[in-house]
């Protein structure tokens, strides 16, 4: 299936986390395989679909993060094509990170949705909690430096496409 739009208008979100869980997998990209890294210590579960996006690499050399607003969790491994409204931009034990808020471009319930502020900003006062929890009880910081708008998400995500296609060219000439 083609893409409904041109990147990073559209992208496609890869879900390694339903909403409503506690474990947290990731995808080896060496294996081709989900993994379950852990299961979260605190008493909070994710309460937004969350993954990465294809075709791009962000600074920590994983692919860039993403929180995806839908209406019923999907499952790990579905892939849904989404538009960027904004990001969290973060800071944690390994440095800045920067995690792209889409809303699913298959769900009528998100389609008015364009920027972050037509989100109820109470839903964005639960996301930015969870991630000021989630590793509380496993000591290790994370400290939440706010909302961006969908420009920056954009900015991101175009430098983390041309991160990417540099590393794939790199491998090319191997």
């Amino acid at each position: 299936m083609h893409s409904p739009g041109p990147f990073p208008n559209v992208v496609e979100i890869v879900v390694e986390i339903p909403r409503g869980s506690r474990n947290k997998y990731e995808f080896d990209e060496e294996a081709r395989v989900f993994r379950l890294d852990r299961v979260l210590s605190s008493a909070v579960f994710y309460n937004f679909d969350y993954g990465f996006i294809e075709g791009t690499r962000a600074g920590d050399g994983d692919h860039t993060d993403a929180l995806l607003v839908i209406d019923e969790p999907t499952f790990t491994g579905c892939h849904v094509w989404a538009r960027p409204i904004g990001g969290l931009e973060m800071r944690d034990e390994k440095g800045f990170d920067f995690k792209v808020l889409c809303v699913a471009m298959g769900d009528a319930h998100q389609a008015h949705i364009e920027r972050l502020d037509q989100m109820r900003p109470h839903r964005l006062v639960e996301m930015e909690h969870f991630f000021d929890t989630y590793k509380f009880l496993e000591d290790k910081t994370v400290e939440v430096l706010g909302w961006r708008d969908r420009d920056r998400a954009l900015e991101v995500l175009r430098a983390d496409r041309a991160a990417w296609k540099d590393e794939a060219t790199a491998h090319a000439g191997q």
